[in-house]
């Protein structure tokens, strides 16, 4: 069977595994910023840490032809951030929203200079592949074969996660202190939680993970860098994080879901569909909007979201 000329099981094939490779920077960062929002921080500045992550991973891989020293440069240009945000908003406790916003402004002023500087605007690629695996039996499965068991090793790594930061806040004690310090920070130190420590820790396993996030975009999918290349990725992990309810698994459903209705898009465009193309990349905006709105109401924030704790002040 095709359509428009094209095998359906193809473009089914094609189209899942497009989608599950877009959802998983989407998922990463959002899994990461999970433990800023419940520690009480607003981080705007996550697609700062995300456009950083992309800039950082693809020059450390262009320069050593490494698939890890490229991760490893992206999760240090996203902890910087992170940290930069930290300091701002912990010790200093500047408005997090206009300290977000400023990071974000920040990382793309900073990526876009150092590009220009450093590659003079010239979109040259990095000479790196990360390694895939095919599992026996299941990658012979039609369609989801191919799409899910014939992978990057990364690519596993990254859906992985999703149990590891799901036991992480909800079986650990750091997780049950993140939580404690986003709903009630004085309550939280009265019983022997160090907020400063825990909110520091948390936006920089956040900024860790939107550093490997944007690495990834950069390093294991498309092995270039360009100017603002998240093009609001990071904002739309933010959105995912809250229409998730902070749930690692829900996070992940809603990622590829997003992910899955952006290769929707492309793929309609590629079989020839007759819907105008600009209607077409509205198509997962528009699915969050309506998340949005449905899921509004029932949406409850954590308590101390966005607002700086001072040790004796209330």
């Amino acid at each position: 069977m095709t359509l428009n000329g094209i095998d359906v099981t193809d473009f089914l094939t094609a189209m899942l595994a497009t989608g599950l490779l877009r959802a998983v920077p989407l998922a990463i960062a959002s899994l990461g910023d999970v433990f800023a929002q419940k520690a009480g921080l607003l981080n705007l500045g996550i697609e700062g840490m995300m456009l950083s992550g992309c800039f950082f991973g693809f020059h450390a891989a262009y320069k050593t032809e490494s698939v890890v020293l490229g991760m490893l440069g992206g999760i240090a240009g996203g902890l910087a951030m992170a940290l930069l945000f930290g300091f701002l908003t912990i010790h200093l406790r500047v408005d997090q929203v206009l300290v977000g916003l400023a990071i974000t402004i920040f990382a793309a002023g900073l990526t876009g200079y150092l590009f220009r500087d450093w590659y003079g605007g010239q979109n040259v690629a990095a000479n790196v592949r990360a390694r895939s695996i095919e599992i026996p039996l299941l990658s012979d499965i039609p369609i989801i074969g191919p799409a899910i068991f014939h992978r990057q090793i990364i690519f596993y790594i990254c859906w992985a996660l999703v149990p590891v930061f799901a036991w992480l806040l909800y079986r650990t004690r750091f997780g049950l202190n993140v939580r404690a310090v986003g709903e009630s920070p004085f309550a939280a130190d009265a019983a022997g939680v160090n907020v400063i420590r825990t909110r520091y820790l948390a936006i920089g396993l956040a900024g860790v993970m939107a550093g490997f996030a944007g690495a990834f975009l950069a390093v294991a999918d498309l092995r270039i860098f360009t100017i603002g290349m998240t093009v609001g990725q990071g904002f739309i992990a933010l959105a995912i994080t809250m229409l998730g309810g902070w749930n690692p698994w829900r996070i992940a459903a809603g990622a590829i879901l997003f992910g899955m209705l952006n290769a929707l898009g492309d793929s309609l465009q590629i079989v020839g569909v007759g819907i105008r193309t600009e209607f077409i990349g509205m198509l997962p905006y528009i699915g969050i909007m309506l998340a949005l709105v449905v899921l509004a109401g029932k949406t409850q924030l954590p308590a101390s979201l966005g607002v700086p704790y001072a040790r004796g002040q209330r």
